[in-house]
């Protein structure tokens, strides 16, 4: 009888779609605006990125590694055990408004960015370098230093830019918590449409098979 069992059981784990042990991962490094900071975990934008790969049927999973208040350095910090755990192909890089909010130095964020890009390159991962703005008030020469920052690290290391992550977002209480910092879950579709903007010829090709059930 646990012969039968054995056979049973091989013959369950051959059938078993393929497509299970071949997902590919998408690991999202970032901060608040990428944690769902002040709205229900499911409305945020990466959240909404597994909806669409699961609706256009592409084999990824998506983990969010983004922690609210995060620097540059503290993601930094965690990112080797990360890239470890997960072993994703794609690594999104969201990070760098907090050291700007504090007024850190921007030689160190560019460094912290830059290590974590080489880091991910040596797993052989994909990076999507997401940019960020700062308010007015921190002065013409340090916000034009911050977002060039950004551009600088793309074209030095050849990785994709998506510029501003909040772009298209109107200022007023639709988009903005509270705060005037943070998106409200209204705004995440935009969010959502301009990560994937230059996400999508980064994916891989489409698999036919079916829709990956949810994680």
């Amino acid at each position: 009888m646990r012969s039968i069992y054995r056979i049973l059981l091989i013959i369950a784990l051959a059938a078993a779609p393929a497509y299970s042990a071949s997902r590919e991962t998408i690991l999202v490094l970032g901060d608040s605006l990428s944690s769902a900071f002040g709205i229900e975990e499911q409305r945020g934008w990466v959240n909404l990125l597994q909806q669409r790969l699961r609706e256009n049927h592409y084999d990824y999973r998506v983990i969010n590694g983004s922690i609210s208040g995060e620097t540059t350095a503290g993601g930094l910090a965690r990112f080797a055990p990360m890239l470890k755990s997960h072993q994703p192909s794609i690594v999104i890089v969201e990070l760098g408004a907090n050291d700007g909010l504090r007024g850190l130095s921007l030689d160190v964020m560019r460094e912290n960015l830059r290590q974590i890009i080489q880091q991910a390159r040596q797993r052989h991962a994909k990076v999507l370098l997401v940019g960020m703005q700062l308010p007015p008030n921190y002065g013409v020469a340090y916000t034009n230093l911050f977002h060039s920052s950004y551009r600088k690290l793309s074209k030095q290391l050849n990785v994709p830019l998506l510029p501003f992550l909040m772009e298209g977002l109107m200022n007023n209480s639709t988009h903005f918590q509270g705060d005037n910092l943070h998106p409200t879950a209204a705004a995440q579709p935009v969010l959502l449409e301009n990560v994937w903007q230059k996400l999508a010829p980064m994916l891989n090709s489409k698999k036919s098979v079916e829709p990956v059930a949810n994680d």
